[in-house]
């Protein structure tokens, strides 16, 4: 016997379920054998543990303590390094009014602990004095070696005259020049360079600390820049070279002012001609300058990685701390709520589950039992994808994070409901099964898809504007529900195809929950009735009380005055007879 247009459907949809369910399995499980991965999802922070890293600000000698509001705008900044990271679960809080609390699941590593700490301080200061010959580039311009030099530093102690600009040789005193002659790059962390006033000339050396400069006052600032993001450098004929840079788009005003210094520069010849990109108090990178830019879309050019320029782009994308900050202390700390409340959680979910079971096989009798199938259909491919969100995107399953699950368990039953429900009233309409699949489900989609749009809607709102747990809440939600849709229409509307074939089904055998004598009556609308044939008294009333309750004010007026209507003509035709 070939099969029927409904059947074929019903295998097509559920050889796709497979291939979804085989293709996260496999993804997983190549992970798990090359790239250290795990079948358990990573806990977060209230679940597992982590570190705690104290931070306290660096002030420059006699500078006031930083205020409330330059903690919590670090502690925002803090917050989105850790978020591009791929950390997710992370807790950042002020301590006091001065340090600030970052808590980390699991133990991080040392990149980590450096995004965090790292002030991101960018400026742009001309150079004055260099020891040696910089070998990198910026925008347009290219590196090329100079000689060491000295600069042209006059005798006086201070300058005879003001500087007329930040390149201006009167910067250099004879006091700084012996500074700078005994100047060791070991001294940069001590003397405090990522906090030296950008008014006046910095000491400091490059990232290497093979080279020192000394540097005019900063003329351009970070905070102009706009956008910041890596990617590999390209030569003339458009081919990359293989180096990782950083690329800069400044706003109006820093447009203008990097405009007016590469224009002042490429006049100057010597070292005075280089740009020195300083990060944190040390210099990045340090070109000559070979041409104007005017767009305002610097290079940064050096020895990165992907890792490293990533990194560096996502710090001046995000913005500098407005305070330095160095590490006070690093300790293990214990999970916050520990495994009797992961306990407890799962138990409430466990009840939850089992009571939607007993409900769908009470309700639904031998139909409940695809309700059970479905549950765990839909628990599958969530764990799949949790697990691979964790080892693929940093998530951390929390405690929020595992109430999103436990209330998916109602919004998937309650698509089931629908469905069936809609099959049922079909059934009271005398439409055999088969038909009442298909026309139900033509009526339960449109009901499912307006509520889980909803569902969904009210979790991408909530994971947007929420931060720390209840992004964890918001993700599983959302999750849970697009994984509903999915299971509704690839699992239990086709395995319902299939059995609607099935005699004790297609029959409606009294255990099957499909049995239209069982039932009772339907409500047609518009205070239209319909009962069953061969259905008890009792079962009649009852379900006639039910189908009253469902009508709306305006047909129940109706149904009155159509009684007081055949009242008065009963009335009228017995008067007649008389």
């Amino acid at each position: 016997m070939a099969r029927s247009t409904p059947v074929k459907k019903a295998l097509r949809s559920l050889t796709w379920l497979l291939v979804i369910i085989a293709g996260l399995t496999a993804i997983n499980a190549g992970a798990v054998l090359w790239n250290h991965a795990s079948w358990a999802p990573k806990l977060a922070l209230d679940l597992e543990g982590g570190t705690q890293i104290i931070l306290s600000p660096q002030v420059a000698n006699g500078a006031a303590a930083p205020s409330s509001q330059q903690l919590d705008q670090a502690v925002a900044i803090i917050r989105q390094r850790i978020d591009a990271s791929g950390v997710s679960e992370a807790e950042i809080n002020t301590q006091g009014s001065q340090n600030v609390v970052v808590s980390i699941p699991g133990i991080p590593d040392q990149a980590t602990i450096d995004r965090i700490e790292s002030s991101a301080k960018l400026e742009f200061r001309p150079v004055l004095v260099s020891g040696a010959a910089p070998t990198s580039a910026v925008g347009t311009p290219t590196a090329t070696p100079s000689p060491s030099a000295s600069g042209s530093a006059p005798l006086q102690s201070t300058p005879s005259t003001s500087p007329t600009n930040a390149s201006d040789e009167a910067w250099v005193t004879p006091a700084l020049q012996k500074q700078f002659t005994d100047f060791t790059c070991d001294k940069v962390d001590a003397v405090g360079a990522n906090v030296a006033d950008p008014k006046k000339p910095l000491i400091t050396c490059d990232d290497s600390s093979a080279y020192k400069y000394i540097l005019g006052p900063v003329e351009v600032a970070g905070e102009t820049i706009s956008d910041a993001t890596n990617g590999l450098v390209t030569n003339s004929q458009g081919a990359s070279t293989g180096q990782w840079a950083v690329n800069i788009v400044f706003n109006a005003t820093g447009t203008k002012e990097f405009a007016a210094v590469t224009t002042r520069l490429n006049a100057l010849t010597g070292v005075r001609n280089q740009f020195a990109i300083v990060l944190d108090g040390r210099i990045i990178s340090a070109p000559t300058t070979n041409a104007v830019i005017t767009d305002g879309k610097p290079q940064i050019t050096g020895s990165f990685t992907q890792a490293s320029s990533k990194t560096l782009a996502d710090q001046l994308k995000f913005g500098a701390l407005p305070i330095g900050f160095k590490v006070e202390s690093k300790d293990i700390i214990s999970a916050t709520l520990g495994s009797s409340q992961l306990q407890s959680g799962l138990l409430a979910g466990l009840i939850g589950l089992t009571l939607v079971v007993l409900y769908s096989l009470l309700q639904y009798r031998t139909l409940g039992f695809l309700t059970v199938a479905s549950l765990v259909v839909a628990a599958t491919i969530t764990y799949l994808i949790v697990v691979l969100l964790s080892w693929r995107e940093g998530y951390r399953l929390s405690l929020a994070g595992v109430a999103g699950l436990i209330v998916a368990i109602g919004i998937t039953a309650d698509s089931f409901i629908v469905y069936f429900e809609r099959i049922r009233d079909e059934l009271r309409d005398g439409r055999p099964l088969e038909s009442a699949a298909e026309a139900g489900w033509k009526r339960a989609i449109r009901t499912i898809v307006a509520s889980d749009a909803v569902n969904f809607l009210a979790a991408a709102i909530l994971f947007i504007v929420a931060v720390g747990n209840v992004k964890g809440f918001a993700l599983t939600l959302g999750l849970t529900t697009i994984v509903d849709l999915v299971v509704v229409a690839l699992f239990t509307h086709p395995m319902l195809q299939i059995i609607a074939r099935r005699p004790f089904f297609a029959e409606g055998h009294r255990f099957s929950g499909l049995d239209p004598k069982a039932l009772g009556a339907v409500y047609r609308g518009r205070a239209s009735f319909r009962d069953p044939v061969n259905v008890s008294a009792g079962k009649k009333a009852s379900v006639s009380r039910e189908a009253q309750r469902r009508q709306t004010i305006a047909e129940r007026k109706a149904t009155e005055l159509a009684a007081q209507g055949t009242s008065k003509s009963t009335t009228s035709t017995k008067g007649k007879d008389s």
